[in-house]
């Protein structure tokens, strides 16, 4: 970098709004282009794989450069975002007159993960959240916001709580003091496969201290005290709010007025659903990487607007644990299934709402382009009739949301009457506000848009006077306006004339009326955007110091938006209404898989296969399930645990009929996976997993647990997974779907109380199976472990090989249910005589069957008898 003396002015404007954001890649405003100088430059140019120049080349300091149309840069932005950088945006903040060296610039906002508002930069059916987090002795103060649509909340948990609270919101970036702990979570993978990051940005502690956060924060909302937050006693939670809050101003340098007031929340509240468990469950992305469509969300989601689309998501990854508010969904959904056309009408209506909330965001940013502000006018032209539309349903939840949802007149009319009604996406395209609104306005347009009628005019009086037949009079945006003469006729011209550009094969001029009229055209198309811009900057400021009433009508029509989406899918599907009672019972009848089902209907199979499910709090607390992979064990676990998770969002469920307590949490251990980076196995994620299963579950949680200790030495896995059991029903009381292939199991069902046996039938035909997809009572006989493997289309070798040597294992093995049984501890044990005498197994494979007399048969079982007799050592 060249001494700031032999700098252009230029470039020390650069350089002193370069300092004033370190670590951010700076968009630097010159003329029709944002561009980067130096390492920004040579990062940008890399990671958006755009060309690298440099600039004064001809003075020998080459400067690498490298920029962006500004039409475009927020796609570019975006990139960059999503690579983890942070973006400092620099605008011209003052025209370019002639005269003036440098015009002034000022870096208008910072982009970063967590703060990202633009809509380019966000997916429309997720919340882009930005958390704050802070500790202090054992309680950490944890926040969180969505810039992009307002949403704030607050809350004090422990450290582990506040990791898993920022793995379940998928929180884009974290702030936390540069002396403070840092959280270390890692990146999840979404629905695309592709890694999302999670940035961590360190920040100053003093932006951590309460006194300071306290004052910000009654200061931005108006307030005398905190108390009415709920937070009067929760001194580092506001220091995390009071943080968050700091940084949205130093980023986006703006009022910030549509964020609401950071709310309480309690993570207790909510139905717990680890990181874990949503991916294991495919609730909002589907494992490995797959189909989009066969995850829960999206097969319940009939949302018409994003609002709606984000606010299910929510419902989904944290479920009710209040009866009275999932009753009072599930009586809105209830009407609204009965009343088919109030219901289609009002989803037609709500498909040509935009997103509110996103659009205010902007608006309060001060951000909004004119088509932005249009459209949430034109989306609030739409409440009259939705009002219409949920009028007359009387259920209490529709009576909720109808009072919520304001009509806003006054707001959508100002801004109807006041911008055009397709308005250009900048300001400086002219044409923003609409014709009548303002009549100086009206006046200096029809001076613009009349100079063709006086070019007309002009060129027709001009060939008469000077007799040139072929005289043009022309308007560029260069060179303005000028007579245009051939150079054969140029010396036709009178002297009244002034040459202003000469061309190969004409002149140009200029005449005293023609350039009175230029000058009087070009005052007014600077008035006119002038004006343009001071009205529809009243219009944006008037609109965003209304934020507050349209985040209650935005959150109104998302929750009108959900319900009929949930009671669409339950006409269509024939989902029911849960009962839920204190009892504690799960007592599912006809109960479906809602993704399979909907998959199957999609691709023309058979109806899904309904299977019921009962467990209770004492004979039925859990079920050991048996039976062939592919049968359909893992489906029913699933099917249970996402009919709980869509009853405790006010959801109807897809079963004939469905009586459920309220569940606290839902824990998974399902499938093979590891985590390498990290130093742990398939074996060791397992294990892991059960650990915090056992170690956080409660007696009101649902568990499912399928093939717990496949991953070590059969009588290794056999004994944990035994034991696993055990400390469920003796100690945790969760009700548990334990699927197996450890037949020994099983006997588990006799000795420990509170164990059942279910398995999945099969059809055997021959050597071949069918899938029944029925669970039944009672223990499978046994695995069919090779004819899934045929099925797979191992080779026919193989298979029989497999067959010959299970066989010989099967001879082999020895019973462990009398030794882990948790009674009659002192039975003695049975064993094998093959294991008192291995001889005997070769002996056994030498023997020519089919030769064999049945004289020397018997001969050689007296013998063998007499042999394990004597060897054989039977514990007393």
């Amino acid at each position: 970098m060249p001494p700031k003396t032999t700098q252009s002015p230029l470039m020390r404007q650069y350089h002193a709004l370069k300092e004033q954001v370190p670590g951010t890649l700076l968009f630097f405003r010159l003329g029709d282009f944002f561009e980067m100088f130096f390492d920004d430059a040579i990062v940008a140019s890399r990671d958006l794989d755009i060309t690298l120049t440099s600039r004064n080349k001809e003075k020998g300091e080459k400067i690498p450069m490298c920029g962006v149309p500004v039409r475009s840069a927020d796609n570019y932005i975006a990139k960059l975002v999503e690579k983890g950088h942070r973006v400092a945006v620099c605008e011209q903040v003052e025209e370019a007159t002639k005269g003036k060296k440098i015009v002034r610039r000022e870096v208008t906002r910072i982009v970063t993960p967590g703060t990202a508002s633009d809509l380019g930069l966000l997916k429309a059916g997720e919340n882009n959240y930005l958390a704050a987090i802070i500790q202090r002795g054992n309680v950490t103060g944890f926040a969180y916001v969505d810039v992009s649509t307002g949403e704030f909340r607050m809350s004090e948990m422990g450290a582990a709580e506040a990791a898993a609270a920022l793995e379940a919101l998928q929180v884009r970036e974290v702030l936390s003091p540069s002396a403070g702990p840092l959280f270390q979570t890692h990146p999840h993978t979404n629905s695309n496969g592709s890694t999302l990051r999670q940035m961590h940005t360190e920040v100053e502690l003093w932006t951590f201290d309460h006194d300071c956060a306290e004052r910000l924060l009654k200061d931005h909302y108006g307030l005398h005290s905190l108390d009415g937050l709920g937070v009067a006693d929760r001194p580092t939670a506001v220091s995390a709010a009071g943080a968050l809050l700091h940084y949205l101003r130093d980023t986006q340098r703006a009022a910030l007025d549509h964020l609401d007031r950071p709310s309480w929340f309690l993570q207790q509240e909510r139905m717990a659903l680890d990181a874990v468990t949503v991916r294991n469950l495919e609730i909002v992305e589907p494992l490995f990487g797959g189909a989009k469509n066969s995850t829960l969300l999206h097969t319940v989601d009939q949302t018409c607007t994003a609002m709606g689309a984000r606010l299910l998501r929510q419902q989904l990854l944290r479920p009710l644990l209040d009866q009275t508010e999932i009753e009072a969904r599930s009586g809105g959904i209830e009407e609204l299934c009965s009343e088919t056309i109030t219901r289609t009408e009002v989803a037609r209506e709500l498909q040509s709402i935009a997103d509110i909330e996103r659009l205010l965001a902007r608006v309060s940013l001060g951000s909004a382009t004119p088509r932005d502000v249009a459209s949430l006018g034109q989306s609030l032209r739409c409440i009259p009739m939705l009002r219409g539309l949920i009028h007359k349903l009387r259920s209490a939840r529709m009576r909720l949301v109808l009072e919520r949802m304001e009509e806003m007149a006054d707001i959508r009319d100002r801004i109807l009457t006041t911008l055009d009604e397709s308005p250009p996406l900048a300001i400086s395209d002219g044409g923003v506000i609409a014709k009548g609104f303002d009549a100086e306005l009206d006046e200096l347009r029809e001076i613009s848009q009349n100079s063709r009628g006086f070019i007309a005019r002009l060129e027709t009086q001009e060939r008469e006077n000077t007799g040139i037949a072929s005289l043009k009079v022309r308007h560029n945006n260069v060179f303005g306006f000028f007579i245009e003469v051939s150079k054969a006729n140029a010396h036709r011209v009178p002297d009244s004339y002034s040459r202003k550009q000469t061309l190969v094969n004409a002149e140009r001029f200029i005449t005293p009326e023609l350039k009175e009229y230029e000058s009087k055209v070009v005052e007014a198309e600077q008035l006119i955007l002038s004006k343009e811009r001071t009205i529809f900057e009243r219009v944006r400021a008037a609109t965003a110091a209304e934020s507050q009433r349209i985040r209650q009508v935005a959150s109104a029509i998302a929750e009108l938006d959900v319900l009929v989406g949930l009671a669409v899918v339950a006409a269509e599907r024939k989902y029911v209404r849960p009962v839920f009672t204190d009892t504690g019972e799960i007592q599912i009848v006809g109960g479906r898989h809602p993704v399979i089902e909907a998959l199957a209907e999609e691709d023309g199979f058979d109806r899904f296969i309904p299977n019921d499910a009962y467990l209770n709090s004492s004979d039925h607390l859990c079920a050991l399930i048996t039976g062939p992979n592919m049968g359909g064990k893992s489906t029913y676990l699933r099917q249970v645990a996402l009919i709980a998770i869509l009853a405790q969002i006010g959801s109807f469920v897809p079963a004939s009929s469905a009586r459920l307590p309220i569940v606290d949490r839902v824990f998974t251990r399902i499938g093979a996976s590891d985590n390498l980076a990290m130093g742990r196995s398939t074996f060791m994620v397992e294990m892991t997993e059960t650990s915090e299963i056992l170690n956080t579950a409660t007696a009101n949680s649902l568990i499912l647990l399928d093939e717990v200790g496949r991953g070590t030495s059969t009588f290794d896995g056999l004994s944990i997974a035994w034991a696993v059991v055990e400390d469920i029903c003796d100690r945790v009381g969760a009700k548990t779907l334990f699927a197996t292939h450890y037949h020994e199991l099983t006997e588990l069902a006799d000795n420990l109380e509170g164990v059942f046996n279910l398995h999945v039938g099969v059809q055997e035909s021959g050597d071949r199976i069918v899938f029944l997809r029925k669970v039944e009572a009672g223990k499978a006989s046994r695995s069919y472990g090779i004819e899934v493997a045929r099925l797979a289309g191992l080779p026919l070798e193989v298979i029989n090989r497999a067959r010959r040597v299970l066989q010989m294992h099967e001879q082999r093995e020895i019973s462990v249910s009398e030794e882990l049984s948790p009674t009659d501890t002192e039975k003695p044990l049975q064993v094998s005589i093959f294991q008192a005498d291995p001889g005997l197994v070769d002996e056994l494979r030498c023997l020519d069957i089919d030769n064999l007399k049945p004289i020397d048969a018997l001969n050689l079982l007296t013998a063998w008898q007499q042999r394990i007799a004597q060897t054989a050592k039977v514990p007393s």
